[in-house]
Parts: C-alpha cells; structure tokens; sequence
C-alpha cells in the first residue's frame, strides 16, 4: 500500500485525538497511513524514534522486568508477560530464548522503532513498537508497571536516533506470496519429505523445488497432511483446553516469530475473535479469517512432529500448533490423539 496525501502529523493526531475508542491499527487505516506513520506523527509529544536493530530493542527490553511482549500479524495476536533475556544475536536471524518470551526475530524487516509514553485510563503506558519497511506492526514490548522507569530513560538517551521527525517513509506492502506447486515434482517431494530428520529442512526442501509451504501442502497428499475444516480450529483449542496437554503455538509476522509454550486454560469467544485469556498468556484468533487448515506430519530423527496450521484466504500462514515434545520425542500421543480426530475435507477442497 502506497501512502500518498499523507496528512500532516497535527491532522493525524487531531483525529487520533477525535477517535480515542479506536484501536490504533483501525485509526491508521482511516486515516489510510501506515500503523508507523501514526506513530511518528506523536514524535515530540510521547512518542521518540529510536534505533530499529533487535540488537538495541532487545537490549533496552531487557531492562524493564516483567513486560508484556505482542507479536500479531492480520488474523493473530500473541501476548506473552515476561522477562527479556538470554538474546542472540545474528545477521539473518535473532533470538529471545527464556522460559516465558520465546522469539526469532529477522532483522532484516526491523525498519522502524519508537519507544512510546502515553496516557491511557489506567496511568501512563510505556512501550517499544518496531515496525516493517510497509509501517506495519513487527513486535511490540509494553512495560508493567513504573518499577523500571529509570532504566527506560536510560534507553531513550542511548537508542534515540538524531534524526526526531515526525514523517517517515514507507515502503509499498508486498502482497503475500501465493501458493506455489510444481505436479512435475511431487515424486521428488514425497521421497524428500519421507528422508526429512528435522522440521527445519522443510524450508530449504521447498525452496530447492521451487514451491512454497502452502502449495507443498496441496500436492503431497497422504500420509504427509491432511486437509481440515475450518471449524478444527476452534474443535482442536478446545480438545487443548479439555485435555491439559502443553503445546507450542507460533503466531509471526515476516519480521518476528513469537512462540507459547505451555496449556490453554481459558477460552472466551467475542464475535469473530477466539480468545485465550490466561494469566500469563493471551491470544486473540479471526476465526473467520482462517481459509485452509492443515495437520502436518514431518518425520525428524526424535519421531514424527505433528502440527496443525492455519492459512487465511490469500494464503498466509496464521499459526502453527505442535504438541509440546517431551523426553526428547517430537511426538505426544495425547496431541496426536486430539489431530487425528479433528474434522476433515477431501484434498479436492484446496484446490
């Protein structure tokens, strides 16, 4: 999306300031700007554009203690309360690993950064927003409470750019790519993925055929995946909910990948939205943006690694949902058990 006649950063907070009731993704979208732009339109009044590498986001994350960490992309939001630490740094890819926040960051897409004050009916709210080449939500630290203020200031004046404007540039959204499948190859595919020790050499699998994950999926056929309904999903988190079994769910962006681990206890419904609202866990799921669901088996030298993964209708992956492995296994019987009974479609339905 291309953002021209952009309005001038006193409009931009003059209608913010009209609309207070509005999530800040849906006044950016009425305003037709990116969630950045309006962001930056409040530099000099909250808001301060910091550095965008994780290297200095993750560093002054770690600082604030207990903080909520968010990773969404258009159907899905990830909400996890924690602590930042043990990071990894890397030119291609990065890493949050602690038993709580558990990311993969591409720095790459870390365009944008603010570290923004603001107040809300509950007292002043502190966080770190980065953002994508387009303006669009990458990752998102809030703070918790005032403990760690001073260690905030601190950031500030270490990651503040020189530069304090209040317009940045965006870049045109890249649509998502479609489904990619090559009939002449599905031999090679199936005998590839039957050879597979690990699920990360699916990628690198794709690629070398030149398809992608979800024109894979469409072309394997049995006993590889298995087309589902839609209504699995909410079949399978409440299957995860009654059962108490531990999962690994991965809801990402193409700039960050934020992963749970652990039980599903509360579920609560709102219009379109399931909702996972636990204590230390929120997820927040389109049920009605889901377009194509699929459970996936990869076999890996720890066993077969089951999941189920949910797609919206331009062919975006929403998330994914493993059983948690345990004792060195990469399979669980129990979230077997819950896969094998979730609904079906005949593979003709994907098509």
């Amino acid at each position: 999306m291309a953002h021209r006649n952009v309005p001038s950063a006193q409009a931009i907070r003059d209608f913010h300031a009209d609309n207070k009731n509005m999530r800040e993704r849906d006044v950016a979208a009425k305003l037709n700007v990116s969630e950045a732009q309006l962001i930056c339109a409040y530099v000099g009044h909250g808001a301060t554009q910091i550095i965008s590498h994780p290297d200095q986001v993750m560093h002054a994350a770690s600082t604030l203690g207990k903080v909520m960490a968010l990773t969404r992309n258009a159907s899905c939001v990830s909400e996890k309360i924690g602590i930042y630490g043990n990071y990894h740094t890397g030119v291609h890819a990065a890493m949050v690993l602690t038993e709580d926040i558990d990311l993969r960051m591409f720095p790459n897409h870390w365009r944008h950064a603010f570290m923004v004050e603001k107040e809300t009916d509950a007292g002043p709210q502190r966080s770190l927003q980065v953002f994508d080449a387009a303006g669009d939500a990458v990752h998102k630290v809030f703070m918790r409470d005032d403990a760690h203020v001073q260690n905030w200031d601190i950031a500030k004046t270490q990651i503040a750019l020189p530069d304090q404007s209040q317009t940045i540039e965006v870049e045109p959204r890249k649509p998502t790519e479609v489904p990619k499948a090559d009939e002449t190859k599905v031999d090679i595919l199936r005998k590839e993925w039957s050879r597979m020790t690990d699920t990360h050499q699916f990628m690198r699998l794709t690629s070398k055929l030149k398809m992608n994950r979800l024109g894979a999926y469409r072309i394997v056929g049995a006993p590889f995946v298995h087309l589902l309904a839609r209504d699995a999903v909410d079949q399978m988190l409440h299957a995860v909910q009654a059962s108490g079994i531990e999962i690994m769910l991965f809801v990402g962006n193409k700039g960050c990948i934020q992963i749970h681990t652990g039980q599903i206890d509360t579920l609560k419904p709102m219009g379109p939205w399931q909702n996972v609202l636990d204590q230390r866990f929120n997820l927040h799921l389109r049920l009605d943006h889901i377009a194509e669901v699929w459970a996936i088996e990869k076999p890996t030298q720890r066993g077969p690694a089951v999941s189920v993964e949910a797609f919206d209708a331009d062919g975006m992956l929403i998330f994914q949902i493993f059983g948690l492995s345990k004792e060195g296994r990469d399979s669980r019987p129990e979230w077997r058990a819950i896969v094998d009974k979730l609904e079906g479609l005949s593979m003709q339905a994907a098509q």
